[in-house]
């Protein structure tokens, strides 16, 4: 198993109390840490405007600028968005700017990619909020476009969402052509999702990796849908990584699991998050994978990875302050699981 973690960019609340000009400090060092520690071989950010769960004012950082900083400030770890969502830019202009941002990180960029969800997002933005069946198809279209332009260095699509005619890429991204030993395919693609008949299929004709929900059962039942449609194509399953996200708290007992899921809450609570909502929030974390002492931790997460999951993103809601658990987690989890 491979193992990614999130750097806060503010989202999700994750720099709340942080002075705007004291966070892309906080992000940029720990982006340096995460670059320290082999441990982890990605970084990520949200492809997001307005804050979770309600919009505010709170400062969410722009996640493809992020990628560019983050390409100049480390050197070896690899740099993802979970996911960047396709109709917020068009794709032909999102290839120019992945392909530019891997050049300068020397060939480090994956490629996450979706179809989008923030209704508010969409709307207060003037994107409109397609139905989910025009959204999937404009996630298809840009994938087109995204692996024309990157193995050919232009893009020509006469679609129904898109309209491009010989859009030139260049520089194309190092991965792909000058790199040794990268792929063919130029980035690397992840296909985020697991909506069965479309985002899926999409997938199995597309994607280096996929990403969807990390439960047990869920991620068995998913894969299966996966292989169905690598078979209807003729596409080897097993040439597509499998990845799913996780909200972790690890704690070296139960009292201080417990004691970091109440920070958890009160943090929540200092957000903005109604005294209902936190406990309900905390109630779902307690039954997630990532969440427990290192050796529970390791059981659930262990069931996972001999399900097929090949790699693990994970989120540290504390790290801004704290990276005490993501210590503890490089230190025990990671080791056994890798």
């Amino acid at each position: 198993m491979r193992f990614g973690i999130f750097v806060p960019q503010g989202w999700r609340m994750d720099l709340h109390g942080i002075d705007t000009a004291d966070q892309w400090r906080v992000m940029r060092d720990l982006a340096v840490r995460a670059d320290q520690h082999e441990e982890w071989e990605s970084l990520w950010v949200y492809d997001h405007f307005h804050t979770t769960p309600e919009p505010t004012e709170d400062p969410t950082h722009e996640a493809w600028t992020l990628m560019a900083a983050f390409a100049a400030a480390t050197s070896r770890v690899r740099l993802g968005q979970m996911c960047t969502c396709m109709s917020y830019r068009n794709p032909a202009y999102l290839a120019k700017v992945a392909a530019t941002v891997d050049v300068v990180s020397g060939g480090r960029v994956e490629m996450g990619i979706g179809a989008g969800w923030y209704e508010h997002e969409w709307r207060a933005y003037g994107y409109g909020f397609p139905r989910a069946g025009v959204r999937l198809a404009m996630l298809r279209e840009g994938v087109e476009i995204l692996r024309q332009a990157w193995t050919t260095g232009s893009a020509t699509l006469d679609g129904k969402h898109y309209q491009v005619d010989g859009a030139l890429v260049h520089p194309r991204p190092l991965q792909g052509t000058s790199l040794p030993g990268s792929e063919a395919n130029g980035i690397p693609m992840w296909v985020a999702g697991g909506g069965e008949q479309k985002t899926l299929r999409i997938a199995a004709e597309y994607a280096d990796y996929t990403n969807f929900f990390g439960d047990l059962e869920g991620f068995k039942h998913k894969s299966e849908v996966l292989a169905g449609h690598c078979k209807d194509i003729g596409r080897d399953f097993d040439s597509i990584v499998r990845s799913s996200n996780f909200n972790t708290v690890v704690g070296r007992d139960e009292a201080e699991v417990e004691e970091r899921l109440q920070w958890l809450r009160g943090h929540l609570v200092k957000t903005g998050h109604s005294e209902d909502k936190a406990d309900n929030a905390i109630v779902s974390m307690r039954r997630q994978p990532a969440v427990g002492t290192p050796e529970q931790v390791i059981e659930k997460m262990g069931a996972l990875r001999d399900a097929g999951l090949g790699y693990a993103i994970h989120y540290f809601a504390e790290t801004a302050w704290d990276t005490s658990g993501v210590e503890l987690f490089e230190q025990q989890v990671i080791p056994a699981l890798r």
